[in-house]
């Protein structure tokens, strides 16, 4: 299987399917209700906020310009309004996004595994595990994740705010955003086989065009309407999907002793 980024969308598209068939719709209905009412919670703080939270963030024009330092300063602030705007969005829906899968965790830990199952008629959780005991290991594994994003997340705004730098922001938060996205779903099937987060991390970090064609299409299907309430179930069956056909190969496991490339662990 090709490691580019068609590949990676192709896998998306095929957790759509997947997530209407016998044996896996069923563990569906969860994390689809907490996609939904999370991401409705999206719309509406982006129909009542949206344009409050880029005022505030974009300049006032100086009254004592004079008219030709006017047009430019115009011309700099509607740069300025799509700069912001084009962040404010990856951030919002993204940051719902990371809330919907710490609450949909366990869930989505079971439709992952179901999903294995129809794939290769292998059962990934010993059915005797307890809900609460894989609760505690998928919201403590969202921690993790939440930590991570954090690391990088913070010098990611800071540049958002820099002049000139924060021209090519929009371009650097689609990129994290897909990385991020490629971990998030990716955890719950390699974490069903026993991948710990640092082995994820590397995994995904030798199929770098794969996991960012898939996780850029889970980042723009965020912000489609209607098929962002589908956006968690179906990344999550797309990403079992990836991770059965071509991530879990023996010889994609991380050498103990070799640095992890992307910090954190």
């Amino acid at each position: 299987m090709p490691s580019n980024p068609l590949s990676g969308i192709r896998f998306f598209m095929q957790g759509i399917p997947m997530i209407f068939s016998a044996d896996v719709k069923k563990h569906v209905v969860m994390p689809l209700l907490i996609n939904i009412i999370l991401f409705a919670g999206a719309i509406y703080f982006l129909t009542t906020q949206f344009e409050t939270l880029i005022d505030w963030l974009t300049p006032d024009m100086p009254g004592w310009l004079p008219d030709f330092f006017n047009s430019i300063f115009e011309w700099f602030v509607g740069l300025l309004w799509v700069l912001f705007a084009a962040v404010a969005l990856i951030i919002i829906f993204f940051g719902f996004t990371i809330i919907a899968n710490i609450i949909g965790a366990p869930f989505n830990t079971y439709l992952a595994a179901a999903v294995e199952y129809k794939l290769t008629g292998v059962q990934p959780i010993d059915p005797r595990t307890s809900l609460i005991k894989i609760t505690v290991e998928s919201i403590g594994g969202e921690i993790k994740k939440l930590i991570y994003f954090l690391v990088w997340a913070i010098p990611l705004l800071i540049i958002s705010f820099i002049p000139v730098i924060n021209v090519i922001s929009p371009v650097l938060w689609g990129i994290f955003s897909a990385w991020m996205l490629a971990l998030q779903y990716t955890d719950y099937p390699l974490g069903n086989r026993g991948y710990t987060f640092s082995k994820i991390r590397y995994t995904l970090s030798e199929h770098k065009m794969l996991s960012l064609g898939f996780g850029g299409s889970a980042t723009v299907a965020t912000m489609i309407p209607v098929l962002n309430f589908l956006v968690m179930p179906v990344s999550v069956a797309g990403a079992t999907i990836m991770a059965v056909k071509a991530l879990n190969k023996d010889g994609g496991l991380p050498d103990e002793n070799k640095p992890d490339p992307l910090i954190v662990r």
